[in-house]
């Protein structure tokens, strides 16, 4: 299947017109590292995360939309770290070297609060970096309600005002209203939603359907 894929994709890249190949989608990927996710709960968000990444339809719709990913770590207040810069998917070769990176990324923080609003800010600040690609979008992943520092939804004017969507992907594993938080308080622009998982177990299934229908929407308009 991927090697279907990276012949197919190669052969569009090959033919595209320049302005077809543009970047289409920035796209952060912001991951709760809080005290209230454990070690083995990090492993199955990264792992998930990475396998997501090399999913072949996922794969191959980043490197149509010549998208740029970047990696944040975020907990508490002024604990927010950009891990993975901005980089560019123009092959699949760049997809797996991402995910590669994604899975090896160590964890910067273990026992801290939950600040959304805090990572949604610093994860803001990055995006005049790629100011070019047409989308940009932050999906933030997280299994509390922000106790800290500048509540979320505080931030929605900046973040319309930026171009920036938020989605949000809720591990209800002890909050079981997170969905209905996410929905009021987190995500903002046009078509954001909210991905539920009942668990970390649930995370990687989740986290897929989520990338599936945000970078398949991203290179939906792009001419084969």
């Amino acid at each position: 299947m991927r090697s279907l894929c990276s012949c197919l994709a190669s052969i569009w890249l090959a033919v595209a017109p320049g302005a077809a190949r543009a970047c289409d989608l920035a796209l952060a990927l912001a991951v709760d590292v809080s005290g209230s996710v454990d070690h083995q709960e990090y492993r199955l968000q990264m792992d998930g995360l990475a396998q997501a990444l090399r999913d072949p339809v996922i794969s191959e719709a980043l490197v149509r939309a010549r998208a740029r990913l970047m990696l944040v770590q975020w907990t508490g207040a002024s604990r927010q770290r950009i891990t993975i810069p901005w980089t560019a998917m123009e092959s699949f070769d760049d997809v797996d070297a991402l995910a590669d990176r994604v899975a090896a990324d160590p964890r910067i923080w273990r026992n801290y609060s939950t600040a959304i609003g805090e990572a949604l800010s610093h994860t803001m600040a990055a995006f005049g970096q790629v100011a070019d690609c047409d989308r940009h979008l932050i999906d933030l992943s997280g299994d509390g309600i922000s106790n800290e520092g500048a509540p979320p939804a505080g931030l929605h004017p900046a973040l319309r005002m930026a171009g920036i969507t938020v989605n949000a992907l809720a591990i209800e594993a002890s909050e079981p209203d997170l969905t209905a938080y996410f929905f009021e308080n987190v995500i903002t622009g046009e078509g954001a939603f909210v991905v539920t998982a009942a668990d970390f177990r649930d995370y990687p299934a989740r986290i897929r359907r989520k990338l599936m229908r945000e970078v398949t929407r991203a290179s939906a308009g792009l001419r084969p």
